[in-house]
């Protein structure tokens, strides 16, 4: 059954769960360096909205797919909360890999998750002031 899978490998060409070097893309030093620049103004709007006791970072690291990209805000209380993808690189423009209403729409969902986390952490310790 494992034959059926991509995960079985090419016999003589890849190894099982490996991929063929051709398969993942290879970046330039201009797509490395837009793309870090990319993610780091995913960070910066993500920190716009949020008060500064929220801690948010950002990764670009090599997938089996081509380069993973995340995003991570940490709340003062709650659970982390991240966004993961892969940026499509065939789409991308010659001045960025992630385009601004992308990075806007990572941002915002990004700084409301890490508010609802701080809510739902905090809603069982704060007593209503009025119905």
């Amino acid at each position: 059954m494992n034959g059926n899978t991509p995960y079985a490998g090419l016999p003589g060409e890849t190894g099982a769960g490996q991929r063929a070097a051709a398969d993942v893309p290879d970046l330039s030093s201009t797509q490395k360096r837009l793309l870090h620049r990319d993610v780091s103004r995913i960070a910066a709007r993500t920190r716009e909205f949020l008060p500064s006791e929220y801690v948010v970072d950002a990764d670009v690291s090599s997938g089996m797919t081509g380069p993973q990209v995340t995003v991570a805000v940490r709340p003062p209380v709650g659970h982390a909360v991240s966004a993961g993808f892969t940026p499509d690189l065939e789409e991308a423009a010659a001045e960025e890999v992630i385009t601004a209403d992308e990075r806007d729409e990572v941002a915002r969902g990004l700084a409301a998750s890490a508010a609802l986390q701080v809510k739902q952490a905090v809603s069982n310790n704060v007593r209503p002031t009025g119905k």
